[in-house]
């Protein structure tokens, strides 16, 4: 009996012991799936942690760059930069040793003169807007790069499907790779006046939805708010007050949605404070400005900031949405006066072309070639001379306002040359004889191109008289904006000393005779910034599906000796890819 009751109890032991081993084995099992899903989730959802440099090796006391987007997109927009451009052109900056630096760095710098990063890189994003921060977000994770994210006090908490909230604000924090910063209070025009002189006076952001036809303008903090006869409409100290009570109210927004006010202010509009401003504005705006931040980027259009800069009159350049990487490298190097690596896309694509100024990428069926500030950048086509007839059909596809070259004949001993140049959506041939200046021989507007108020770079916001109202009234030659792009299919023969030019499938020049064309050259790309942009002196000719024919054959018909164009299978995957990539971004646009 005792020998039963002992096997029984042995038995019951050998039970739980059993339970133990499966609950053991049950939980190791489910902490092991666990962190292979916590893994698995991280790889495909999760944020990753900014890395913090190892500052122990740096030893720049010069200074660094500041570089800005207005904001992030699909793909690109007049105002967007395409995620894609965006990626490129951060990797372009990883790749030649750029080192994101943060808000306390530049403070440091200035105030405690701790040194830098040997290249070092200030990144933000302006406008707050919820695009930038979904597209940015994985550039920064990819490169280890730190950014400040910029907001208006006015859309924060108003639960904008357009704009980045608070709590999202304050997430991005968490994961290190973000900071916070402020464009201000509210975007708000004053003293407007439209393209005919009549006064329009002050208007809200979206009250202001047609800024095709407005002349001049101020931003909310940067003049006394005056009447039609652009006199003072308040004294000085209600025009402290207003804009006192503007900052006040900026604080006390960011206060209550985020429990700090940002210590980096951008101002709108750039440019303007302590320069032109009227001075008792510019005291009233610099004395809330000290009192609120650590930091103002109160200029924007040169890249560096040196040692010797004041911490609330740095500046940074904005990267417009059509500038291509190497457009922002060659920017830098302007302003830093140091040598760029610049990117050059596909080696066997590039092999045929000798680089005579500028820089080219190659890329698919595109050659992007940029020019250097303020002047001609030019691709030669090797091995191109010959006198025989010759058809070129190409597309350009950089911005209107700028000068995309082909040189049909280009002698380059004898500086001879016969040219085709389309500038600000016109069409001009010229040609230079051996010894001689270059003469335009015709000149013809191309179809006008349409494009919407959204397309419109408004940016005329400016300290202004009367008298140049008055001045500017009334009907103007049409100029179109500098942001805009336009595709344009040409065609040119040159059979003797007989011109053909075809655009878009118009017959612009019909076998025009030539007096004393060139009759030896080879054939090159050029890219020249217009006049008419006065704020960018570098400019991205774009040449599509370039291609060279010969007239040999006796009935006419061209031979092809060079192309440039995605042909057979693997241009149908890219005219695929192009649709399909076009249809994706419309739905995400329009739903």
């Amino acid at each position: 009996m005792a020998e039963m009751l002992k096997k029984n109890r042995n038995s019951a032991l050998d039970y739980r012991k059993k339970n133990r081993r499966k609950w053991i084995r049950t939980i190791v099992q489910s902490a092991i799936l666990l962190a292979v899903g916590v893994l698995l989730f991280d790889a495909l959802f999760g944020i990753r942690r900014y890395e913090e440099p190892d500052k122990s090796e740096w030893r720049n006391h010069k200074g660094f760059i500041a570089i800005s987007y207005f904001g992030v997109g699909r793909s690109a927009t007049p105002k967007l930069v395409a995620k894609s451009e965006l990626d490129q052109q951060l990797k372009a900056l990883y790749a030649q040793g750029y080192v994101t630096i943060s808000q306390q760095d530049i403070l440091d710098f200035y105030f405690h003169h701790k040194p830098l990063p040997d290249k070092a890189l200030y990144l933000s994003f302006e406008d707050g807007r919820n695009d930038s921060s979904l597209y940015s977000q994985p550039l920064l994770e990819k490169y280890n790069y730190k950014a400040t994210f910029f907001s208006y006090a006015n859309k924060m908490g108003k639960s904008e499907r357009k704009f980045v909230q608070p709590k999202e604000m304050l997430n991005m924090m968490k994961s290190g790779y973000w900071e916070l910063g402020t464009n201000g209070n509210r975007l708000t025009y004053i003293n407007i006046f439209d393209d005919q002189g009549s006064f329009i006076g002050m208007k809200e952001e979206n009250e202001l939805t047609n800024k095709e036809h407005i002349e001049y303008y101020n931003h909310y903090l940067m003049d006394f708010i005056r009447d039609e006869n652009m006199i003072p409409a308040e004294n000085r100290t209600e025009m402290e007050a207003r804009i006192h009570s503007d900052y006040a109210a900026m604080k006390d927004i960011y206060t209550s949605k985020l429990g700090f006010v940002p210590q980096v202010y951008m101002i709108m509009h750039a440019n303007a404070l302590n320069n032109g401003m009227n001075p008792l504005v510019a005291h009233a705006n610099n004395t809330n400005i000290e009192q609120l931040f650590s930091i103002h980027f109160n200029r924007e259009g040169e890249a560096f900031n040196s040692a010797d800069a004041d911490v609330y009159d740095l500046t940074r350049v904005q990267a417009a949405p059509y500038w291509y990487t190497n457009h922002l490298l060659m920017k830098i190097q302007k302003d830093t006066g140091e040598k760029m690596q610049f990117v050059r896309g596909d080696e066997k694509l590039a092999e045929p072309w000798q680089l005579v100024g500028g820089a080219a990428q190659f890329a698919d069926n595109r050659i992007i070639l940029t020019s250097p500030p303020a002047a001609p950048g030019m691709l030669y086509l090797n091995n191109s001379e010959n006198s025989e007839n010759t058809v070129i059909s190409y597309k350009l596809a950089g911005n209107v306002v700028g000068k995309q070259t082909v040189y049909v004949r280009y002698d380059r001993r004898a500086g001879a040359f016969l040219r085709v140049v389309v500038e600000n959506n016109q069409l001009h041939i010229e040609q230079q004889k051996a010894g001689g200046k270059a003469e335009r021989v015709f000149s013809s507007p191309l179809q006008p191109i349409a494009w919407s108020e959204e397309d419109l770079a408004f940016s005329k916001a400016s300290v202004y008289t009367k008298e140049q109202i008055a001045a500017s009234a009334g009907p103007k030659e049409e100029e179109y904006p500098t942001n805009i792009r336009q595709i344009r299919q040409l065609q040119v023969e040159l059979s003797g000393d007989q011109l053909t030019i075809i655009v878009d499938g118009d017959r612009i020049a019909d076998g025009m005779a030539l007096d004393g064309v060139v009759k030896n050259g080879g054939i090159a790309l050029e890219a020249e910034y217009s006049g008419q942009n006065k704020k960018d002196d570098i400019y991205d000719g774009v040449f599509e599906d370039f291609e060279v024919a010969r007239i040999t054959k006796e009935d006419g018909s061209p031979d092809v000796v060079f192309s440039h164009r995605i042909t057979g299978f693997q241009g149908i995957v890219h005219g695929l890819k192009k649709g399909l990539d076009a249809s994706i971004t419309w739905v995400m646009d329009t739903f």
